[in-house]
């Protein structure tokens, strides 16, 4: 299995309100970039891809926000960007994409641009609700694999996170896991009791606690985490394990993460027992729902408001699951507390 951690892919949020503001989230992306073992030509399409979605976001919405997040696979680092904004959002988005249209007087090649030196793009914009934009990039090493050997390096799951601290901290108290493979996945999301390092300590090690054996069952993940965090301040946490050749998800939690399974139409919310992992775990109970390649699931901290509605988001959930993370982010975070979102699909579920 391929395991994923949230400590070892701390996203950065870079707030646009001014032009200066541009080039510091240009060169924070570069600095990643270097960070990261991306040559000299991959930086610049990073620089380029940047500078274009900070440039639309102060031009139409005249503030908005950029989340960078290094991500790995089949042992190559690429970056995403996340744009995102409240803006008036884009009346006819297939205009947009086409070089030469431009409503704010530049030369209209931004979104086309950036959709060209991504390796996976997606956007959603509704008029009056603000845009969002997804990209990620990768050195020449993947972008150069043969469609035979992309395909075997494809993950089973598309999957995106927002996962940012409260402001005013350094380090989210939150966490996350994911670890899949052809056939199976298990994810985490942990809320670690008040907010900095100690929380942070308490969430990351139900990640890791995760990440020695994801392939236990979720109510034995959990109770394994319950076990480990007794030295901790203790966390919400709740596990779900994905089995894609029965067509199944178990869920176990306890505390307040949210979690929900779409089928469709079909909304079905998971039930967690009340408690505190490492302190006070009266009952783990898992339950079961159907996984199918249409299926989506969202796990969420307290972080984000519980009142959202992905109906309220026409075509939304057709989207790449990072996109679906960072709209919710935007438009449901309380703002005075940390906040993860994760949402998870099958890789049938959406095409570039």
């Amino acid at each position: 299995m391929e395991t994923i951690l949230a400590a070892e892919h701390r996203q950065s949020c870079h707030p646009l309100a001014e032009a200066s503001q541009v080039a510091a989230v240009r060169r924070a992306a570069v600095n990643l970039c270097t960070q990261l073992g991306f040559d000299e030509t991959a930086a610049g399409e990073v620089a380029i891809a940047v500078t274009e979605a900070a440039t639309n976001i102060l031009k139409h919405a005249g503030h908005g926000e950029i989340l960078l997040r290094p991500l790995v696979r089949a042992g190559i680092h690429g970056l995403e960007i996340l744009a995102l904004d409240n803006g008036p959002g884009i009346a006819n988005l297939h205009a947009s994409m086409a070089d030469g249209h431009s409503t704010a007087g530049s030369y209209g090649v931004g979104l086309g641009a950036m959709r060209r030196l991504a390796t996976e793009f997606d956007i959603y914009s509704t008029a009056g609700r603000g845009t969002a934009v997804m990209m990620t990039l990768w050195p020449r090493p993947y972008t150069s694999m043969t469609p035979a050997e992309a395909a075997r390096t494809a993950p089973s799951l598309h999957w995106g996170a927002v996962c940012l601290p409260m402001h005013g901290e350094h380090m989210s108290g939150d966490s996350w896991a994911l670890a899949h493979d052809a056939t199976s996945a298990t994810v985490m999301v942990a809320d670690g009791l008040g907010h900095g390092p100690l929380a942070a300590q308490a969430s990351e090690l139900a990640a890791t606690t995760l990440a020695r054996n994801p392939a236990l069952p979720a109510g034995t993940l959990l109770e394994d985490m319950h076990a480990a965090l007794r030295a901790t301040r203790g966390a919400a946490a709740a596990v779900v394990r994905i089995d894609m050749l029965a067509d199944t998800l178990t869920f176990a939690g306890v505390g307040n993460i949210a979690a929900h399974v779409f089928n469709g139409s079909e909304r079905r919310q998971m039930v967690s027992h009340n408690g505190i992992v490492g302190s006070n775990v009266r009952k783990v109970q898992e339950f079961d729902a159907s996984w199918t390649d249409a299926s989506l699931l969202i796990l969420h901290s307290d972080g984000i408001n519980s009142r959202w509605n992905l109906p309220d988001y026409p075509g939304l959930a057709a989207c790449h699951p990072a996109l679906i993370a960072g709209v919710l982010y935007r438009d449901c975070s309380r703002g005075r507390d940390d906040v993860t979102v994760l949402a998870i699909r099958d890789r049938q579920g959406w095409q570039s």
